[in-house]
């Protein structure tokens, strides 16, 4: 039987399990965090129409075709960087949970884990996540790296061109690497299972960019390249020139206003993902679900979109799809299911999302995801 009852229990769950700097790192957005409750709030004010009387007994029909493929379901999981911070092997986890429940795992440039080893878990649903940092070589190397590997489609994140203020981890004085303070040495004390699982496996590291640093680098090295991974060089030229090397799928992600997602159709990019960055960058950005409707509108019905930030449950994902997305990416959720249950909470997170999708598809008498498109 699952333990898992909903993502918010999760969330209660991981909070209590994770130390507070680490926690918060995760759960925190920019600012006074006013972007962070939009996103949520413009899932739960957005509702759904019962339907009566619509034969929806048996099996219920998931599958999706995206980006020339077919999915067990629509949605993935999001690029997340540092998961690690959740718990130990989380990047791992997902990625092979992901691929066993035939849906996309998006690797990260800051994942904890190399993308290469993530590529061995999620050989056939594997996406990778780039930042497009100061160093022209790394971004080159990155991209030839993922290619190599066999990832099959990019993810290039638009929207850090400057990292967003957070002043929860300003609070917590969080940085790389950790300093050893009282409170620091408290909070490991007051969350012994995190710390255990820590001290077995090693710290969180930029596992991608070790190769880069000069040799025996230090953590602070580490952050020190990885900070210049959020780089204002990224333009359309660019963006450009990554289509002409990446001989793959090409995501563009962080769009939110309907001009560059228009340009961007316009540029060779095979999706969009409609995205404010979970609410870690510009704190008076639009909700995700808000900004979705006018940037269908600009790049019309048959172009395919991606809408990430604030979905919590299998209504939210079925809300966004209504909403005119093609697909949905979740990252905070799956983190919190692992933080607060282990390994287990990997596919845990899967079976209850898909379940909470085929129950709502059968309230709203929706038989075969499929249908939404026609």
């Amino acid at each position: 039987m699952s333990r898992l009852i909903s993502f918010d229990d999760a969330r209660e769950k991981a909070r209590q399990r994770m130390p507070r700097f680490a926690f918060d790192f995760i759960d925190g957005g920019a600012g006074t965090e006013t972007g962070l409750g939009r996103n949520r709030t413009a899932f739960i004010n957005r509702v759904l129409e019962p339907r009566a009387l619509i034969n929806v007994d048996g099996d219920l029909s998931t599958r999706t075709r995206f980006l020339g493929r077919s999915w067990a379901a629509p949605f993935g999981v999001a690029p997340v960087g540092l998961a690690g911070l959740g718990w130990p092997g989380i990047d791992r986890f997902l990625a092979c949970a992901a691929e066993k429940a035939g849906v996309p795992y998006c690797a990260s440039t800051p994942s904890t884990t190399c993308l290469e080893d993530l590529h061995d878990c999620a050989p056939t649903s594997g996406w990778f996540q780039l930042y497009v940092g100061s160093s022209p070589e790394i971004v080159d190397d990155l991209i030839e790296r993922a290619r190599v590997a066999g990832y099959d489609t990019l993810i290039v994140t638009a929207d850090v061109p400057r990292p967003g203020k957070r002043r929860r981890d300003l609070r917590n004085r969080f940085a790389l690497p950790l300093a050893i303070t009282p409170r620091f040495v408290w909070e490991l004390a007051s969350h012994p299972k995190w710390s255990l699982a820590v001290l077995r496996n090693g710290a969180p590291r930029f596992a991608n960019l070790e190769r880069y640093a000069a040799p025996g680098a230090s953590t602070t090295s580490l952050a020190s390249l990885m900070a210049k991974q959020s780089s204002g060089r990224l333009d359309w030229d660019v963006l450009a020139d990554i289509r002409a090397k990446w001989p793959g799928k090409l995501i563009l992600k962080g769009i939110l206003s309907p001009e560059d997602a228009k340009k961007a159709a316009g540029q060779a990019v095979d999706a969009i993902v409609v995205s404010n960055h979970g609410g870690r960058q510009l704190d008076g950005a639009p909700a995700t679900l808000d900004a979705l409707g006018p940037i269908r509108d600009a790049v019309g019905r048959d172009f395919p979109l991606i809408v990430d930030g604030g979905i919590r449950s299998g209504e939210d994902v079925l809300k966004a799809l209504l909403a005119g997305a093609d697909f949905v990416l979740l990252g905070r959720a799956f983190l919190y299911s692992v933080a607060a249950l282990g390994e287990e909470g990997a596919a845990e997170a899967f079976a209850m999302l898909h379940a909470e999708l085929t129950n709502a598809m059968a309230q709203t008498g929706l038989r075969d995801i499929v249908d939404l498109s026609k």
